[in-house]
């Protein structure tokens, strides 16, 4: 008979293989991979998110493993932009072609270049960005050349969604400043993608990352479709339990499954983290259906808080690094204790964010 696993055991499970229970000794290359990404829509995002995740993390290390091209920035998961390793951009970015053929196909970009020659405008695009890195406005002005009347923008949007590319630093570098330019991956890496990798992997990553899950959870987290079958194909591999609803819910034999009273420590999360985003039933850790804020912006200023391993409050960095100030505004009422172990863990993101804040200036609203 199948264990059923409420949700406080979903919870601890996934605050446990993201690194959430106990910040872990892990390098930050080692981490990122673990993750199978880590979302990079604000390119800051993710130096956030490793600082909470890894004992001992500097920013340093991060901005070293971008320039020395060992991970990258670049659109795969649900065609948002995310940091992976140079590994595995190649070894599954193929996998996200026709999903983002599919995007592109629905936006308006696709609608003002009907009639266009893709594959020649594809050509010369790719052509473009591997001569050198070039920003959407440059690349479209380039292109607008050869293609006068057609709108710029949606030139570029087409070559930069519909060829395999990645955003180059200094964007991405904490401290840093720069718009997001783009140049082929094989230019970057070396070599392309590999082709027509099959889906079973990245099941089985997103499972030890994620997991337990349903179907539909590793389909929101990629946003490919039609994975029923690869599940199929890997049940030999899995054990199955039943969820708080009564569904089957797939995970790997022998990933941790702690216990559902472990103590889950506050953990600030950046923007967009996609513990928070990559399933589809997300009750685990965000009660209410509470939706997830996306802020424009390059990150690392503000975003969640966990709190008993819960969605339960937000936060917002204020003033410059030395007059920087913490505000975290809670959705519930937080004990005592709960309160001091924020502040103190906040104490900490202080240090790391804004060097020289005081760490006295940490306001929690509601409370005096």
């Amino acid at each position: 008979m199948e264990a059923v696993l409420g949700p406080r055991a979903l919870g601890r499970a996934l605050l446990e293989r993201q690194l959430l229970l106990g910040r872990a000794d892990m390098t930050p290359l080692r981490a990122i991979e673990h993750l199978a990404g880590m979302q990079s829509q604000a390119p800051n995002a993710p130096y956030v998110g490793l600082w909470t995740r890894l004992a001992g993390f500097r920013p340093a290390e991060l901005a070293q493993l971008m320039t020395e091209r060992a991970v990258v920035r670049t659109h795969l998961m649900r065609n948002t932009v995310h940091l992976v390793t140079a590994r595995d951009c190649l070894a599954v970015g193929d996998l996200f072609r026709a999903l983002h053929a599919q995007r592109f196909a629905s936006s308006p970009f696709a609608a003002s270049l009907a009639g266009a020659d893709l594959t020649e405008l594809l050509a010369t695009g790719r052509a473009l960005l591997a001569e050198q890195p070039r920003t959407r406005a440059e690349l479209g002005r380039r292109l607008g050349e050869r293609w006068p009347g057609r709108d710029p923008a949606s030139l570029a949007y087409a070559v930069t969604h519909l060829t395999p590319t990645v955003q180059v630093p200094p964007r991405g570098i904490w401290g840093a400043a720069g718009p997001a330019a783009f140049t082929t991956t094989e230019a970057w890496l070396g070599r392309a993608p590999e082709a027509g990798p099959a889906p079973d992997g990245l099941v089985l990553r997103y499972l030890a990352a994620y997991g337990p899950a349903t179907v539909r959870d590793v389909q929101a987290w990629c946003g490919l479709t039609r994975l029923a079958e690869v599940a199929e194909r890997l049940r030999p591999r899995l054990r199955a339990f039943r969820g708080p609803d009564g569904g089957e819910l797939l995970d790997l034999p022998d990933a941790p499954r702690p216990d559902p009273d472990t103590p889950a420590p506050p953990r600030f999360l950046p923007e967009y983290d996609n513990v928070l985003l990559s399933h589809a039933d997300r009750a685990r850790i965000i009660p209410g259906r509470r939706r997830v804020p996306l802020p424009p912006g390059l990150g690392g200023t503000g975003g969640t808080v966990l709190i008993d391993g819960l969605w339960q409050a937000t936060w917002k960095l204020t003033g410059g690094r030395g007059g920087a100030a913490l505000r975290i505004e809670p959705f519930t009422r937080l004990s005592a204790g709960q309160a001091a172990e924020v502040t103190a863990e906040g104490a900490r993101l202080l240090a790391f964010a804004a060097p020289g804040a005081d760490p006295a200036d940490i306001q929690i609203a509601g409370r005096t």
